[in-house]
């Protein structure tokens, strides 16, 4: 009983410590299932719209149709996480808890003795995997964007394309913009949202009774 006691505690405290990231991953993982799920059944729908035969789960999620929608917005959530990192490194919006206060700058910053390429890799070691995560996906949105592209143009009988022209197609840049737009769209409004307003409980938000002007949220 005592051993099964002391488990029972060490997973309560792992849960408490970690339910964040958890949470989070139990919904990618509902979601990816049910991405994966409807987008099968459209995507056989369309096969047998032009004779050809249903895939199975596994031959979905090598498909084109699959890769694509799923990496231009992963591509597109990578670039806005990377940039905000990056942005709020060096500006300032003042009011916003996701700000730094332009009263207090950073003084580590200056005067820094010269550092190891180790010691800088860690320094930005979070900006550097958010926009390798982008590069990542940018690439394999052109791969996937390319061999759905193909796959519609043998169905109409047309040329095919390499990732690299698909690149060059406005096709490609339309689903890359359309959702890069709505990512910077989004965390413009979380920014400016706040400065007014208050989410208790929430590190992401000032607390409840601080000015509109107060900068941070410390």
């Amino acid at each position: 009983m005592g051993m099964v006691s002391a488990l029972g505690r060490v997973m309560r405290t792992f849960l408490r410590n970690n339910g964040l990231s958890l949470v989070l991953l139990a919904l990618f993982v509902a979601s990816f299932v049910g991405q994966t799920t409807t987008g099968r059944a459209q995507y056989n729908e369309e096969r047998v719209q032009h004779g050809e035969p249903p895939v199975s789960y596994a031959g979905y999620v090598r498909s084109g149709h699959f890769l694509e929608a799923t990496m231009e917005n992963w591509e597109s959530e990578f670039l806005q996480m990377a940039s905000y990192v990056l942005l709020t490194a060096f500006l300032y919006q003042r009011g916003s808890a996701e700000s730094k206060d332009p009263d207090r700058p950073d003084a580590s910053a200056d005067a820094r003795p010269r550092m190891s390429i180790g010691a800088w890799v860690y320094e930005h070691s979070l900006s550097l995997a958010l926009l390798a995560l982008f590069v990542m996906s940018f690439a394999l949105h052109a791969v996937g964007g390319a061999r759905a592209y193909n796959e519609e143009q043998i169905w109409e009988g047309a040329a095919r394309l390499s990732p690299l022209d698909y690149v060059m197609s406005s096709r490609f840049w339309f689903e890359s913009f359309q959702n890069w737009q709505s990512e910077f769209f989004s965390i413009w409004a979380m920014i400016v949202l706040s400065i007014f307003l208050r989410q208790k409980g929430s590190p992401e938000s000032k607390p409840i009774g601080s000015p509109n002007g107060q900068t941070g949220t410390g």
